[in-house]
């Protein structure tokens, strides 16, 4: 595969997920109280700071990637983000059985982003990044 399609379809990758994760850092920020009552129903601990650490991680997770600064970095913190999110927010193995089938959607659909995520911070953010420019 060319340099330019890679370096392309790298930049299409890093964009795709701050539409994924620069909203719902936002949705945290608009509807805080929401949010810590949603981490409080599921029985973590600190709930506020849990919020503060998930907003924080979503939003500048999603600034660095659109940027291309630290990216590697970036996918592998939101990457471990969305790993435990998943176990405590979409725990299909402990929800009714009606409600099993699209926890369980939501579970996989995250581990598959996990799994984007790695790729992403192996391979880095191209040649059209913040990350890249520091490098020459």
């Amino acid at each position: 595969m060319s340099k330019p399609i890679q370096n392309s379809l790298i930049l299409v990758s890093r964009l795709l997920f701050v539409i994924f994760f620069l909203p719902a850092g936002i949705g945290k920020v608009t509807g805080f109280a929401g949010t810590v009552g949603y981490i409080s129903s599921v029985g973590l601990p600190l709930p506020t700071l849990g919020a503060i650490l998930a907003l924080s991680v979503e939003i500048l997770g999603s600034l660095a990637l659109l940027a291309g600064l630290g990216t590697r970095i970036a996918a592998l913190v939101l990457a471990a983000f969305t790993l435990v999110a998943s176990f405590f927010f979409h725990a299909y193995w402990a929800v009714p059985a009606d409600q099993a089938f699209v926890t369980q959607l939501l579970f996989f659909k995250n581990i598959a982003v996990v799994g984007g995520l790695l790729a992403l911070a192996a391979h880095g953010a191209g040649a059209w990044s913040l990350d890249a420019r520091q490098e020459r």
